[in-house]
């Protein structure tokens, strides 16, 4: 039977809850699942969340939402403070948190342990698609961490309080994966104390030097990019670089970037998180997010062209499923399974693997 859901008004001095509540028959049967956290003694190792997410909107109010399993409660905090709670599956809205670089959220469960989450993007002045690389569960239940790992598009607009920001989100090594003739003419800003790396994903391979003259041509020059990105010397050692640099710096944040955040970027973040077990189908859809984060840069850039122009540019201004696949693909024909590509394209081998899960996931 359904119940109908709860909705409840907590008011504070410092914010405003709006929450609509899981029904209680959900939570009741969650609690009798016998998952191996429901009362053995190890229940603080294990991550009863399998759905958790932070999304902030335009008007300062945060969107909560979460499913736990094997557990009939959960409490949300916020600057020390409960925001929010329910049961096993809920969603929750809050307002009038204080300014802040990222406000973090603590997902505590009943039993279980908690998970610390923030809002993907990061809201910057000089860019679009700047936004933390962690966030996500694996197929072992484990999630990755975030505020460690940042992916971005270019920082040559950066201004100074986007700076002083970066500095406060301890990002301290920033991978410039764009070729020369990109950073001459717009050179990367970076935090004051950072460490600049090249790390050219195309040095050497030519790519990019025609352009496409037709749609089709264009989806043609996306899809070589990506094979390059797997196969060409460039691209094994600039993600190489980029992942020793992860696996250096244990306690300092990492950013790499290229023009938009979508394509070069788009393979660092889909290889990192692949290698950490996050499935497939995630992977997907975080690469696909460019496409919303980017969406009005791109209109603005279609909007100044002639139709036909427009039609041969806009396969280069988007991601699609068929750009990411063709760099699995190339990881398939080249290497035979992707542990192989890590270990003999990026030269990571399981001792490096396993450092970089113990660093990076939590659970």
């Amino acid at each position: 039977m359904k119940k109908a859901l709860l909705a409840a008004t907590v008011v504070a001095s410092t914010f405003t809850l709006a929450l609509v509540a899981a029904p209680a028959a959900a939570a009741s049967a969650a609690a009798g699942w016998g998952f191996p956290w429901g009362g053995h003694g190890h229940g603080r190792s294990v991550i009863p969340f399998t759905e958790a997410t932070v999304t902030a909107g335009a008007d300062g109010a945060y969107i909560l939402k979460w499913n736990a399993r094997g557990t009939q409660r959960v409490e949300i905090e916020a600057n020390g403070k409960v925001v929010a709670k329910g049961g096993a599956r809920g969603e929750a809205v809050v307002r009038g948190l204080p300014a802040a670089d990222r406000q973090w959220f603590e997902f505590q469960p009943q039993r279980g342990q908690g998970l610390r989450l923030a809002d993907r993007l990061i809201t910057l002045e000089g860019t679009a698609n700047f936004r933390d690389a962690g966030g996500y569960r694996t197929t072992t239940g484990q999630w990755v961490r975030m505020g460690e790992v940042y992916r971005s598009d270019a920082l040559d607009k950066l201004t100074g309080n986007d700076l002083a920001k970066l500095q406060r989100l301890r990002v301290k090594t920033v991978f410039d994966l764009r070729m020369e003739s990109e950073r001459t003419k717009d050179a990367d800003k970076v935090p004051a104390g950072a460490r600049y790396v090249v790390a050219d994903v195309f040095a050497g391979s030519g790519s990019f030097q025609a352009m496409p003259t037709s749609p089709e041509t264009a989806v043609k020059a996306m899809v070589d990019a990506e094979r390059a990105m797997v196969s060409g010397e460039g691209g094994k050692k600039a993600y190489t670089q980029v992942f020793e640099g992860i696996e250096r710096d244990r306690d300092r944040a990492v950013l790499f970037h290229c023009t938009a955040g979508k394509d070069r970027t788009g393979w660092a973040n889909a290889s990192l998180l692949t290698a950490l077990g996050v499935p497939s189908e995630t992977v997907m859809a975080d690469y696909l997010a460019s496409n919303d984060y980017r969406k009005a840069a791109n209109d603005a850039i279609l909007s100044h062209l002639p139709a036909a122009q427009a039609a041969v540019y806009k396969p280069m201004l988007d991601v699609r499923p068929e750009y990411l696949n063709a760099g699995y693909d190339e990881v398939t024909a080249t290497y035979g399974t992707f542990d192989n590509y890590l270990k003999s394209g990026l030269g990571i081998d399981g001792r490096e693997l396993k450092q970089l899960k113990k660093d990076l996931l939590v659970g």
